[in-house]
């Protein structure tokens, strides 16, 4: 993985003085409701909060959220975080989308998401997303994979060290230390169990906060994976066979569950969620649970996509409660159905109507 050359002779124009001009860049979520977009704009003042960016617009029938005779989409900012690629005052700005009715597009979900949030915030419902990814080439192959072939067996790899055990160690340390420059709540990383697969962790968080981290924390790797040449995928099963798939393995606790005597909470939450089973499954990816019936199949660290288990520390389940959590009666509990390439904002916001019993 060695540094491309244009990489390399971008860094001689970056170092330029940029005057009094600062550049932010605009992120939001196509179409797809799984890739980002972004664009710059050029302002005369360094922005300290979203509000003070202006709207936007772009063209929406390129990404898949307007029609070429009404085309334009605006983008309403909501997050800003440092920018670890321009660096110096220049921004990452993500946005919200939505028609030129103020009608939110299809893809927006951080909209409904947010009046959620604000509903049950006296409950401090607190997040932890685990977000599993595999590196691969421009043809879908694993990188670092034999070509036309595969790897020794699973076994090795999860937190591994060394030569032949892991595979794009650079890159992952790139996007951690980038994730920390612009702000972005990372808690930890680590290689997980198949071969050239990644783990890492975004939270805690409060309320809709964990979405925006999580969607920008996706867009800083994506970004950080062009300077080394290699494509992320955010597939839930990305190859097909005895290998681990993805997921985006959500933790949750309201103040309730951290307080003495929590895990009594803890257990009224799971008996909700089990009654919720089906429209969990529909919301934990973009595609109503048919990515991820390829990777809950009751194999590989999973509970079949039909059946609703939980335990203590239990990874075969739909509901794992850790060991730690158990011992010390408070805590969390670990949602292990979501997909890796499921929206944070709809997952989350599901879990919350659940527990919190907050109606559709």
């Amino acid at each position: 993985m060695s540094d491309k050359p244009a990489t390399k002779n971008l860094r001689n124009y970056l170092d330029l003085d940029q005057g009094k001009y600062v550049q932010v860049m605009y992120v939001w979520i196509d179409g797809s409701g799984e890739n980002l977009r972004c664009k710059t704009k050029t302002m005369d003042f360094e922005p300290r909060e979203p509000s003070e960016c202006p709207i936007w617009n772009f063209d929406g029938s390129s990404t898949g959220q307007a029609n070429e005779s009404n085309s334009d989409v605006y983008l309403h900012p909501v997050a800003l975080f440092r920018d670890p690629f321009r660096r110096g005052p220049n921004k990452l700005l993500l946005c919200e989308t939505y028609h030129h009715d103020h009608k939110h597009t299809a893809t927006n979900l951080r909209k409904s998401c947010k009046v959620v949030m604000e509903k049950a915030k006296d409950e401090h419902p607190w997040f932890g997303i685990e977000q599993e990814y595999t590196l691969v080439d421009e043809s879908g192959h694993p990188y670092g994979w034999p070509n036309g072939g595969f790897p020794a067996p699973q076994g090795p790899y999860y937190c591994g060290v060394g030569t032949g055990k892991v595979l794009g160690r650079d890159l992952v340390e790139a996007h951690y230390r980038a994730c920390l420059y612009a702000g972005i709540r990372i808690a930890g990383s680590n290689a997980e169990v198949m071969p050239s697969q990644w783990e890492y962790q975004v939270g805690p968080c409060e309320g809709i906060e964990i979405g925006d981290h999580v969607w920008m924390s996706r867009f800083i790797l994506h970004r950080v994976a062009e300077d080394f040449g290699i494509c992320i995928t955010f597939d839930p099963k990305p190859i097909a066979g005895d290998w681990n798939g993805s997921g985006a393995h959500t933790n949750f606790s309201t103040l309730a569950m951290r307080k003495e005597g929590g895990l009594n909470h803890i257990y009224e939450a799971i008996e909700k969620l089990a009654n919720a089973h089906d429209l969990h499954i529909k919301a934990y990816d973009p595609k109503d649970g048919i990515d991820n019936v390829r990777r809950l199949t009751g194999h590989h660290e999973t509970a079949d996509i039909k059946t609703f288990r939980h335990g203590i520390a239990d990874r075969a389940t739909s509901i794992r409660i850790p060991r730690q959590c158990a011992d010390d009666g408070r805590g969390y509990l670990e949602d292990r159905r979501p997909a890796a390439n499921a929206d944070p904002y709809k997952v989350t916001e599901r879990v919350v109507r659940t527990v919190c019993e907050i109606e559709d």
